[in-house]
């Protein structure tokens, strides 16, 4: 089976950096039509100058929905169609905190910028991925949080949450236009939201390392290779479904690793293990 994007349009929002822009990458690379949707307009002109012709680059607030349907416009205007969509942007927002210091705007914004502009942008692309026919993929980029409780991130947590309600449901709804939709679900990520060099104390890089079971945190590159595979025909017969993209961390649960590399379920494994 060829791996290819072929003639086939694709959107992804926030694509400007981190997992949004590896995965416009690996997209374009595979010789799919690229659509990008970024809010940032230098991150905008970095991307025209890399992508062909005849991508279509849009600095875009997917949080608003006159753009997002100014946007589904253009992408009819020139295309007639849509393949893949991406609904790549969230964010933690820098709120962490317990919830009874969180405010009711902390967490509207938390719902605006985790979930409620994928539904907005979500809606408007279905006609268009309609009028490609059959084979389209929707992939929905969530969080492992979606999947686990986070303490001091309820409100994030929780549009995560809702974030793979959102995706089952939407894969029911879109079966009979033969529209996939699926999720993935990253685990801490070293990117532009979450820069490791800033989050990781130094000399402290191999404690932190021993959290995640594969021994290192996630690199964007990760998550646009899962991408791939929901874009593309090879995961034909795949919707509804999550592809956690973690280094095995769900899996571990409870259990932690020592310094010997063994693996116990008591307690702190080392106290001064603090980053």
């Amino acid at each position: 089976m060829k791996i290819t994007l072929e003639g086939k349009v694709a959107l992804v929002t926030g694509g400007g950096a981190g997992i949004g822009r590896a995965i416009v990458e690996a997209f374009s690379q595979l010789g799919g039509t690229i659509v990008v949707a970024e809010v940032n307009p230098e991150k905008c002109e970095a991307l025209k100058a890399v992508l062909g012709a005849n991508d279509l680059v849009v600095q875009c607030d997917v949080t608003d929905e006159a753009r997002v349907a100014a946007l589904a416009q253009q992408v009819q205007d020139k295309y007639g169609k849509l393949h893949v969509l991406v609904n790549n942007v969230g964010h933690h927002l820098g709120v962490f905190k317990p919830i009874t210091e969180l405010t009711g705007e902390e967490w509207d914004a938390q719902h605006v910028i985790n979930l409620r502009h994928m539904f907005l942008v979500t809606r408007a692309m279905i006609p268009l991925m309609r009028a490609a026919g059959p084979g389209g993929s929707i992939i929905n980029l969530s969080s492992i949080e979606g999947f686990r409780g986070c303490p001091y991130n309820v409100a994030y947590t929780t549009m995560k949450h809702a974030v793979t309600g959102f995706t089952r449901a939407m894969a029911l709804e879109l079966a009979s236009d033969d529209i996939r939709v699926n999720l993935i679900a990253p685990e801490t990520t070293n990117s532009e939201q979450v820069p490791l060099q800033f989050v990781i104390k130094p000399g402290m890089e191999a404690d932190a390392n021993r959290t995640i079971p594969l021994n290192r945190f996630g690199t964007p590159e990760d998550h646009a290779g899962a991408a791939v595979y929901l874009a593309t025909d090879l995961s034909s017969w795949v919707s509804g479904t999550t592809m956690l993209v973690d280094g095995g961390g769900l899996a571990q649960g409870t259990f932690k690793r020592t310094p010997d590399g063994k693996w116990t379920v008591m307690g702190a494994v080392r106290e001064s293990a603090s980053y």
